[in-house]
C-alpha cells in the first residue's frame, strides 16, 4: 500500500485520493449567463421591420423591454408599419389598432440612409398630429476606430 502524506508531516497508509470525476460547472454557467444577456439585448432589434440601410451615428443603443412598434421608410420612400406596407393616411389608424399603451406607446422610426429628410419629417408630423408624441429615430452605431 502507498502512503499518503498528511499535514504536519505525518504519513497515513491507505489508498491514494481518486481523481475527481465531476465537471466544474461554474465557468460553464458564467458563459451561458453572459450569452443569455447578449441575446436578450440584441434579439429585439434583429427582428423588427423591413430591412433597410440605416444611417450610422454615435448614439447609444436602445434598451427595449417589449416588441416595439416600428415604422420603416425604405430607399424609395415607401412606408411600412412593422412588415406591412401602409399609406401615410392609414398609418395612424393602423397604429391605433396595434398599440397596447394607447398614445403613450413609443414608436420607432427606421429610415434608410438614402431617404429624403422631408419624408421622415412628414412621418414625424403625421405621428404627432395623430397624438403619438413618443417617437424615436433608429440608426446604426458608428464603428469605433
Amino acid at each position: 500500500m502507498a502512503s499518503v502524506s498528511m499535514p504536519g508531516g505525518k504519513r497515513r497508509k491507505g489508498r491514494k485520493a481518486a481523481p475527481m470525476a465531476e465537471l466544474n460547472m461554474i465557468p460553464f454557467i458564467d458563459v451561458m449567463l453572459v450569452l443569455l444577456v447578449i441575446f436578450m439585448v440584441a434579439a429585439p432589434l434583429l427582428t423588427v421591420g423591413v430591412p433597410v440601410d440605416l444611417p450610422k451615428t454615435g448614439a447609444a443603443q436602445l434598451n427595449i423591454e417589449q416588441k416595439p412598434i416600428a415604422v420603416t421608410i425604405d430607399e424609395r420612400g415607401r412606408l411600412f408599419l412593422q412588415e406591412k406596407e401602409v399609406t401615410i393616411e392609414r398609418l395612424i389608424p393602423e397604429i391605433q389598432a396595434i398599440a397596447k399603451d394607447g398614445f403613450d406607446e413609443r414608436i420607432y422610426i427606421r429610415g434608410a440612409a438614402q431617404v429624403n429628410y422631408g419624408r421622415v419629417a412628414e412621418v414625424l408630423a403625421a405621428l404627432k398630429a395623430g397624438g403619438y408624441a413618443k417617437t424615436a429615430l433608429i440608426n446604426q452605431p458608428q464603428e469605433r476606430r
